[in-house]
């Protein structure tokens, strides 16, 4: 049963649509970049800017949290005693704006077109956190009090890692307590395509560096004697997938789930064309595990990706030599019951193994990230696609996603709580890219929801 004020809800939001594309292209403005320290006032600026917005939403207690890195925004409504509470998390920074030449308009000038709001930000995550508050503001305007308690966590390192969050959260654990943890920074499947994500891989990683001679030699006289670690770095990343993508590092798939039958055929009935998506991509097909399921291989299996290798002349024309050194780095991307630390273990013991004879090999293994896994089946979670329901005019798909927000992993790990993942931006909407932008049907219709989601969970949470 939809909440008796809810069409005053709506109304009030549908009123206030080009005041909230103000304030979002305001936030959007102020450069947020934590990934460099130039912008650090910048970063704390956005975290101010969003406590005055908290404050004009009507949180009673809204600050500046200080972290060891960039600033948290913090901001409570804990008028509802009795009434279970939630957490809502977003993150404020952004990644940064190059390379600038490839934007249409400026990144922190954001500008519409054709529906969009362009912008850094705008999407990933200032926008999917201005819903929120536009949302509570609602409530409070309306009908003078929310259903449940609120607090609200917008971070300023997420961008970069989340490097002081965990301490954070495990220091304010008693401040952040809760019922429930909110997350709206995901995606849904399509436009169109209401969509809930209920797990996120987590995250794992290796830097591998290949020492050969103690300085670069010339190639014509030392050529056929001396390991080159060009080539050994090159055979050892090659033997750690067979023919058909699937990794054959011992142990690396232990703990990964086989789906269920009725899971498969519920991802095969999904709208995705392989075809269209490579062409999309400008790969001439998909590749991975060819006994499985595109979707399936984007969302629950683990991957083992070659994310960079360096090493010897990298500059215009020739210079024949052997290389004293070879470099690369490697990430995993893990699924719900994988341990991170025996993945980075096996794989770090398999490449050791796998050296070639004339080399030494160092590996530095860095990121303890877990992924996370919802059950569809938690009242929380039922509250919230009920309420995408009443947003978006169609009842939700429910999906995984292939990347990580560590936080996340934080929030089940230390505070042990059910999350709900219900963001709405579009695959398409150039996150981490130049032209980032937020479809603006989606940001209006994912304040309706989140209108509609405290009622929800304030009924499913009791």
């Amino acid at each position: 049963m939809i909440a008796p004020h809810a069409d005053a809800l709506v109304e009030h939001v549908r009123a206030n649509r080009a005041r909230y594309l103000d304030e979002l292209r305001a936030w959007i403005a102020i450069p947020s970049i934590s990934a460099q320290p130039a912008h650090a006032g910048d970063v704390r600026r956005s975290a101010e800017h969003a406590v005055a917005r908290m404050r004009a939403a009507g949180l009673t207690d809204a600050e500046v949290l200080e972290t060891g890195g960039h600033p948290v925004a913090y901001g409570a409504w804990l008028g509802a005693p009795g009434a279970p509470t939630i957490l809502i998390y977003g993150h404020h920074d952004v990644q940064p704006d190059d390379p600038i030449a490839l934007w249409t308009s400026p990144p922190f000038d954001a500008q519409v077109r054709d529906g969009k709001l362009y912008g850094r930000g705008a999407v990933d995550d200032k926008g999917q956190c201005l819903m929120h508050l536009a949302a509570i503001e609602a409530h409070l305007r309306v009908n003078g009090k929310l259903p449940l308690n609120v607090k609200v966590v917008i971070e300023g390192e997420e961008e970069v890692s989340s490097a002081h969050f965990e301490s954070f959260l495990a220091r304010e654990k008693e401040r952040l307590a809760c019922d429930c943890v909110v997350v709206s920074d995901t995606a849904v499947f399509a436009e169109d395509v209401p969509s809930l994500t209920t797990s996120l891989r987590g995250l794992v990683g290796w830097e591998i560096t290949v020492h050969g001679p103690a300085t670069d030699l010339h190639s014509g006289y030392y050529g056929g004697i001396v390991k080159n670690p060009l080539e050994a770095l090159a055979q050892m990343l090659a033997a750690l997938k067979d023919a058909h993508g699937r990794v054959v590092v011992p142990g690396f798939y232990d703990g990964v789930r086989e789906l269920s039958p009725a899971e498969r055929a519920e991802i095969a009935a999904l709208p995705f064309d392989p075809a269209k998506e490579a062409a999309a991509l400008g790969v001439p097909e998909l590749s991975g595990e060819s006994v499985r399921l595109p979707l399936e291989r984007m969302w629950m299996r683990p991957t083992l990706e070659i994310n960079g290798m360096y090493g010897g002349y990298q500059g215009d024309g020739s210079k024949t030599i052997i290389p004293s050194y070879a470099k690369a780095k490697l990430t995993s991307r893990l699924v719900p019951h994988q341990d991170p630390h025996a993945v980075r273990h096996a794989v770090t013991t398999f490449l050791k193994r796998v050296a070639p004879k004339g080399v030494t090999v160092e590996i530095e293994e860095h990121g303890d990230v877990r992924a996370v896994e919802t059950s569809r089946d938690h009242p929380a979670v039922a509250a919230a696609a009920r309420a995408m329901e009443l947003g978006f005019g169609k009842p939700p798909v429910f999906i995984g996603t292939g990347g990580t927000i560590g936080p996340v992993s934080s929030f089940d790990r230390i505070l042990h709580l059910p999350q709900v993942l219900i963001g709405v931006g579009l695959p398409d909407d150039a996150i981490h890219a130049p032209n980032e932008r937020f479809d603006l049907g989606q940001f209006y219709g994912g304040i309706e929801t989140m209108t509609y989601l405290y009622d929800e969970l304030a009924k499913a949470l009791r």
